[in-house]
């Protein structure tokens, strides 16, 4: 069965209550389907704020999906829990070609980075034509390497403000995807682990170079998948500074809500 985001039961609580990794606060949330040019449909899920402008919109590629990655994991699932309350921030999340959730399975299969080209173009074409603004690429791990290799290169390039990376391992993209980056001038946010599996900060310094605007950040403690409520907050408030012209605050995005919330299962 396909998992309906309007099934959220939302409540309002006696006041202020913590916003805990399963806490879904209040949002316009559609499931919806991109098509891409070479036949594909892919499963995905849009949120929106439930009112007020649109401040920015990510388009969310998930890590590797032969080793568990898929659009609801877990910091693009808090992403599209809480960003469009919080920061006004749309959230698209999708599955590439061939990977599967609760939402549903895309048609399709893995093909190594290449053919999800098409899956990055679709996912960039279905915000455009939907009018959502300023337009953010947002890879983890997998997700990086697509951003990388398809994000400074028509069509996207023209369509997209910059990129952010989360734990990009370099596997596929190469420095050849890197100086595309750095003449598109586009601005690329690398967050690195500081245990990170693959790339750890030094290095990722080293490789990023060749971005004049790249900015590499790294995170203490943190390992590739981000696990821990206060690595999660950390990659939305990076995130919500990066994209939003308001930024996340002084004391980073809140920790607490005053209204209605629903919570998701695990």
């Amino acid at each position: 069965m396909t998992f309906d985001p309007a099934s959220y039961q939302f409540r309002q609580a006696a006041g202020p209550t913590p916003i805990r990794a399963s806490t879904v606060l209040p949002a316009r949330r559609e499931n919806v389907e991109l098509r891409t040019e070479d036949g594909h449909t892919l499963v995905g899920e849009l949120a929106l704020p439930d009112s007020g402008p649109v401040n920015a919109t990510l388009i969310t590629l998930h890590p590797l999906p032969t080793h568990g990655g898929f659009m609801d994991s877990h910091v693009y699932r808090k992403a599209s829990y809480r960003l469009p309350a919080l920061a006004g921030i749309a959230v698209l999340r999708f599955n590439t070609r061939g990977t599967a959730s609760p939402r549903g399975t895309s048609s399709g299969s893995f093909e190594e980075g290449i053919g999800e080209r098409h899956d990055v173009e679709a996912a960039v074409r279905f915000a455009v034509e939907r009018g959502l603004p300023n337009r953010w690429l947002v890879g983890w791990s997998f997700g990086t390497e697509l951003a990388l290799m398809y994000g400074a290169v028509e069509p996207v390039a023209a369509l997209i403000e910059g990129a952010i990376l989360l734990s990009p391992p370099l596997h596929r993209a190469t420095d050849k995807h890197l100086l595309l980056w750095a003449e598109s001038g586009k601005p690329l946010t690398v967050l690195v682990p500081e245990h990170d599996d693959y790339l750890k900060p030094d290095e990722a310094a080293g490789r990023f170079s060749l971005i004049p605007q790249a900015r590499v950040v790294g995170v203490d403690g943190a390992k590739h998948l981000w696990v821990g409520e206060k690595h999660a907050a950390r990659v939305l408030n990076e995130i919500v500074d990066e994209v939003s012209e308001a930024g996340s605050g002084p004391a980073g995005l809140p920790q607490e809500w005053n209204g209605p919330a629903a919570t998701a299962s695990a």
